[in-house]
């Protein structure tokens, strides 16, 4: 038999084995204990290789109408079809789940938009003068990467093609090579835009928008832990990962840069400004100098629209209230005595008509009212608030960090930016456009996934990577994707509510409860559970099949459905990683070299899992890394 089996087989012997321990002995077996049995079963099918999505479909139609059998076989076949109409008819109407197509094409756009490449160069000569920077730079890429496809596979896969050869000729250790690459592939669980967020929003029923902001900052968190470790790893043990060659990091100037550097000067912007006066220009265009004038420029100038347009919301002033109430239809200062002296109601004494409305402002005050009104912009603009402290400090901070970036800013590092301009910054820029507009509250998940994927196609299309091949291939593999995740939807949805009936829930619910947990020791029991299901089960199966037995109890802990999601993203992430079934190592393994081994791989995953699991430490000892940014935005 294969491995698998036995371990499914193993799976469910520990759950009969957990339940004849822990749980009194009934009577006879109820409906609740057929419940526990469906949970065992599931696990051993799918390691049998069925279908998950038709397997908990098919074993939910099984044990409802196992659940109905008392009222009759006619009655019992009528419910289960019923049952299964409402369940699937209820995933069709779920408005979150129309996000998941979208960001899975966008990610398959950006996947075939051959970023990637030029991405990991780029980053490699950015960081060259880090320690470990070829690791380093994987890691960024990949985070980046991640985010933008959302698919562990398929970046794990990439970056082995492209960064293992790269680190291994560079001298670093394979473990680390293995385990730089497969631990930043899985950042894209967590980092948004996440599908598997997606996904446990519509199941916990939690808001998406919530999810994104609190997963942000989690997952800038662990791609900075991997970076530190890299870089200490590198700085203690150099062997390791041995800094790069001169020649490595040598960068090839196009020849008007070479000119301006060899006759005028090595620093980008008072070389150019030079060339561009006089005599010293007249073998390089004008308009070169000053297209890379521009561009050596661009940092300068966004700061200075940041801080600008900064400056402007600190000391906007703050907003005023009305001074006074006035009665409707009189002028302040008007004599009222006519109108209260005759009650407001009288018939009008003039025959024939309503009197002549009588001005509210003499000929006298309207010069008045008119200064008064032309003074009010500049009272308006004499309330504005001083700028905090912290603006001009940050100002101050800012400009030196750019007088000093000038002042190292070489030819070299413009040729270095001008590869970011055309890799990172295009992914960078419409991946904070879609997490903004959704944070912000300026579209929805959906809506934002729909530019997502108009942003993929623009930039396939800049990348001239846009044809109709490319074009079908995207749409048939987010459609496959697509109707897999929504099959599973619909059968764990049929799957949990003959869990339900049949009174498997109640059971557990009972046996937790029983067990007189703190709220400390419920989470640590159900990390330790989402962890060991990691192994055998893909993240979609474990968000649709087990978070529903465990949502219901946490409204009794007093645990926050949102912090929870957070904890479950970052402990798949661990699964991802954790042997004997980490499915990153596979992917790896399908494309690396022959002397790369699978227990290499193994071992190198091992420290970026101990990471991980610091990760979940971290973010419950401090909640305020995740909860802070949706509290914040979302009070």
């Amino acid at each position: 038999m294969r491995k698998e089996v036995w371990f499914g087989l193993s799976i469910l012997a520990a759950v009969i084995i957990a339940l004849v321990i822990f749980m009194p002995a009934p009577a006879d077996i109820t409906n609740g204990h057929l419940g526990l049995l469906m949970l065992g079963l599931i696990v051993v099918t799918i390691m049998l290789g069925f279908p998950t999505a038709f397997t908990l479909m098919g074993m939910g139609v099984i044990f409802t109408y196992i659940a109905y059998r008392n009222m009759g076989p006619q009655v019992a076949i009528e419910q289960t079809l019923d049952l299964m109409v409402l369940r699937t008819y209820a995933v069709m109407t779920n408005d979150v789940l129309i996000a998941v197509p979208l960001f899975i094409f966008m990610g398959y756009l950006v996947e075939r938009a051959n970023l990637i490449e030029k991405l990991f160069r780029s980053l490699h000569l950015a960081m060259a003068r880090v320690p470990g920077s070829l690791a380093v730079a994987t890691v960024i890429t990949c985070a980046v990467f991640a985010t933008a496809t959302g698919i562990v596979g398929a970046v794990v896969t990439l970056m082995g093609l492209l960064a293992l050869p790269a680190m291994l000729k560079a001298g670093y250790d394979i473990k680390l090579t293995a385990g730089a690459i497969t631990a930043g592939g899985c950042l894209g669980i967590l980092i948004p835009p996440s599908v598997l967020l997606i996904v446990y929003g519509a199941v916990a029923g939690v808001s998406v928008v919530k999810l994104y902001a609190g997963a942000f900052f989690p997952g800038i968190m662990l791609a900075g832990l991997y970076v530190v470790y890299i870089m200490i790893v590198a700085k203690v043990r150099p062997k390791m990962a041995p800094p790069l060659s001169e020649e490595d990091r040598k960068v090839k100037l196009p020849a008007f840069a070479e000119a301006i550097s060899g006759t005028i000067s090595n620093r980008t912007v008072p070389g150019l400004l030079t060339a561009m006066k006089g005599k010293r220009n007249a073998d390089v265009p004008m308009r070169t100098l000053f297209n890379n004038l521009v561009v050596a420029l661009l940092p300068a100038l966004v700061f200075v629209a940041v801080m600008g347009l900064s400056y402007k919301m600190v000391t906007a002033p703050l907003p005023q209230l009305a001074s006074g109430l006035e009665e409707m239809g009189f002028a302040s200062g008007a004599d009222t005595s006519t109108h209260l002296d005759s009650g407001g109601l009288q018939e009008p004494e003039v025959e024939g008509g309503l009197p002549a409305v009588e001005t509210v402002a003499t000929a006298a005050e309207a010069p008045a009212i008119e200064q008064a009104a032309a003074e009010e912009p500049a009272a308006a603009e004499a309330e504005r608030q001083p700028a905090s402290m912290t603006y001009w400090i940050l100002l101050a901070v800012g400009t030196i960090a750019m007088l000093i970036f000038y002042a190292i800013f070489t030819f070299a590092r413009l040729e270095i930016f001008k590869m970011l301009l055309g890799s990172f910054f295009p992914l960078a820029v419409m991946i904070m456009a879609v997490l903004g507009s959704i944070v912000f509250g300026l579209a929805t998940p959906s809506e934002a996934a729909a530019m997502g994927s108009f942003g993929g196609i623009l930039l396939a299309l800049a990348y001239r990577r846009l044809n109709l091949a490319m074009m079908k291939e995207s749409v048939y593999l987010a459609a496959k994707t697509s109707a897999m995740v929504c099959w599973l939807f619909v059968g764990s949805s049929i799957f949990s509510a003959a869990f339900a009936l049949l009174g498997g829930q109640e059971i557990i619910n009972s046996w937790v409860l029983g067990m007189d947990l703190s709220p400390m020791q419920f989470l640590i029991l159900a990390q330790v559970v989402i962890f060991l299901l990691g192994w055998p089960l893909e993240w979609t199966e474990i968000i649709v099949i087990f978070m529903p037995i465990f949502l219901p109890l946490l409204a009794h802990y007093q645990i926050d459905p949102l912090f929870f999601g957070l904890l479950v993203a970052m402990n798949l992430q661990t699964a991802f990683l954790s042997p004997p079934v980490a499915m990153s190592a596979f992917y790896l393994k399908g494309v690396a070299p022959s002397h790369v081994t699978l227990n290499q791989i193994f071992a190198g995953m091992l420290p970026f899992m101990g990471i991980q699991i610091l990760g979940i430490v971290l973010l419950y000892i401090f909640p305020a890394i995740g909860m802070w940014l949706p509290e914040t935005l979302y009070k």
